[in-house]
């Protein structure tokens, strides 16, 4: 169960629109290593995490990500409203205007839209804890790049924001790993199922 705060989690107030980082900054409304494929993949992997502590970490996560999405939505329209047909052709953001006027649709930079291809659930411990190790990471970097291409304030501060939240839901998911591993002994390290020891395993394709 979700309970919704009607603000955002850090404010966005964006005075000087600007349609060409619009276009750059929804990579991380659906691109591949944007918040809507973040929000996806730990919701997801929550229902296969066999402890409790992990299961919570995921869903806090996954829940944060999803405000961080609504962030990303709303700094993606208000760098694009009341834009003139001058502005928008100017800009390059004709391509895109095309098809979805000026609504937030999942997409990425390079124009590629959002697909559940980008994310991975496995069901096992160690496999899907490295994978959202790396997600934070990915994260991470496209804020680092197009932090390197922004200059007003007004985007800045609200990207170096989620750009931190990224660090630290990194360190959260290394403090689980450690868990993780503290927990599974030599027999299941690799495994789900903790009887699982290797010496019967009998693959059903020869």
């Amino acid at each position: 169960m979700f309970s919704y705060e009607k603000k955002l989690q850090y404010p966005v107030n964006i005075k000087n629109p600007n349609p060409k980082l619009a276009q750059i900054i929804i990579t991380q409304y659906g691109g591949p290593d944007g918040e809507l494929g973040a929000s996806l993949r730990y919701l997801s992997q929550r229902f296969a995490m066999p402890y409790s502590e992990l299961k919570g970490l995921l869903t806090d996560i996954g829940t944060e990500e999803l405000g961080h999405l609504e962030m990303i939505g709303a700094i993606v329209y208000q760098l694009t409203r009341n834009l003139s047909l001058e502005e928008i052709e100017k800009s390059g953001f004709d391509t895109y205007f095309v098809d979805h006027t000026t609504g937030i649709y999942p997409v990425a930079a390079s124009g590629y839209p959002y697909t559940a291809a980008q994310f991975q659930s496995k069901g096992d411990v160690i496999t899907d804890l490295h994978e959202d190790l790396a997600a934070e990471q990915k994260a991470r970097t496209t804020y680092d790049n197009i932090l390197r291409l922004v200059d007003d304030p007004d985007v800045r501060e609200p990207i170096k924001f989620l750009r931190a939240r990224e660090v630290v839901h990194y360190q959260r998911f290394g403090e689980g790993l450690r868990l993780a591993t503290d927990r599974l002994n030599s027999k299941n390290f690799y495994a789900f199922n903790p009887s699982f020891d290797g010496k019967n395993f009998k693959p059903r394709m020869k």
